[in-house]
Formats: C-alpha cells, structure tokens, sequence
C-alpha cells in the first residue's frame, strides 16, 4: 500500500512558502518518513532526504530525539484536527458512526510508523527519559478536551463527558497497540464495533453521573423500534 501523505505537500513543497524554517522542515521530515519509512533513518540521512543539512536540523530541534519528539506532537495534532473536523455538527444519532470513521483514520495502516514512534516515545517518557516527559504532560488533557467535544455532541452532560472522553482515548489507544502488535485486523474491528455499538440508543440519558452502573442495561438491550 502506498504510504498516506502526512502534510499532502512534497519535500520540496513544504520547504517553500513563508511558514517559520522550523515548520516547513517538520513538514518536510513527515513527508520523507511518510513516503520512506522510519527505519535507519540517521540525522543525515534525513537531512539530505528533505534538503537540508543536518546542523540545521540540530539547530531547530536540537537532536534527533528533539526531533522525533516534534514528529510525534505534529501528527498527533493533525489526527486531533481530523477529529475535531468529524465531530463539527455532529448529532447524537451519528456518535457511533464518529467512532467507526474515527477508528478507520487512526487505523489506517499508512500511519502505523508513527503510531509505533508515539508509543515508543511514550514508553521511554514513562520510564523517565526527560527528552520525552513533555509528551506525557499534556497528551491526556489536550486529547480529553477534543473526545469531550464528541461526547458534548451526544448530550453528555458536563459531570458525564470526561469520563467517556477518557474511556474514548483508552478504548482507542489500547486497539491501536493491539493492532501493531498482533496485526489482527479483523479482532480488533470487532472489538471497537462492541464499543462503538454502546453509543446506540442514547444509552447515558436519566442516568446519574456518578452511578458505576449507568447505561448498563440500556447499552445491551434491543434500541427501541
């Protein structure tokens, strides 16, 4: 399979323009691991692949793990983006729809090496490699406010949207690294659809916030006809 473009701009395209040196060199570096992969990539090499050197590239990140950092927090943002763009508008009968065509972006396979790179970079942060703590510190909070943006869409109220946020990013996050690992396409699609499939029904509404059971029964019965 053809790799998805990252920024939808060549090398050569994100290099020109008036944006700040430092992002159209980020959009150039997505753009090469989109198209050539993250494998054996050396600081030169990458510099040489988008047209650059790689004192500059030293310059604007300050090392290869700076950079690598930069790569993760911009394709993190644009999939944020992707999210927010589905969610505009959206009504409460379309929830589970938002998280099928969700699934489908994040699942795509031409963003699996950065999604191996986030969750490498996220390890070493979580074992306390400070190049990387800056990705743990505002990851979470920054993805619960754009899930809380859908949640808000089904007619959670505001004590309910942050729990199904986090359940969101979780169930979310905890596939993809299912799908890296196994490859088992198939068995996590099924998994997300049970999920997916919960939001039938406006299950959340009259049910107390706080109330561990809520939407327990309404989630697994028959939507009504």
């Amino acid at each position: 399979m053809q790799k998805q473009s990252g920024s939808g701009q060549s090398s050569e395209g994100a290099l020109s323009g008036s944006r700040p040196a430092k992002d159209r060199l980020l959009d150039a570096v997505i753009e090469h691991f989109s198209s050539d992969g993250l494998a054996d990539q050396s600081l030169r090499r990458i510099a040489e692949a988008v047209g650059t050197s790689h004192r500059m590239l030293l310059y604007h990140f300050g090392s290869k793990d700076g950079l690598l950092l930069e790569v993760v927090r911009e394709v993190e943002a644009r999939t944020k983006a992707q999210f927010l763009t589905a969610g505009e508008g959206a009504r409460p009968e379309q929830i589970e729809e938002l998280v099928r065509s969700m699934w489908q972006y994040v699942a795509n396979p031409a963003l699996g090496d950065f999604e191996r790179l986030f969750f490498a970079l996220y390890g070493r942060g979580l074992q306390g490699d400070e190049s990387f703590r800056p990705l743990l510190k505002d990851n979470i909070e920054t993805w619960l406010a754009a899930n809380g943006r859908l949640a808000a869409a089904a007619g959670l109220s505001a004590e309910q949207f942050r729990a199904h946020a986090r359940l969101g990013l979780a169930v979310s996050r905890g596939l993809l690294l299912d799908l890296l690992a196994t490859g088992d396409r198939a068995g996590v699609d099924e998994a997300l659809e049970v999920f997916a499939a919960r939001y039938q029904g406006r299950w959340w509404e009259g049910q107390a916030p706080d109330s561990p059971d809520a939407g327990e029964t309404e989630a697994t019965s028959e939507p009504a006809s």
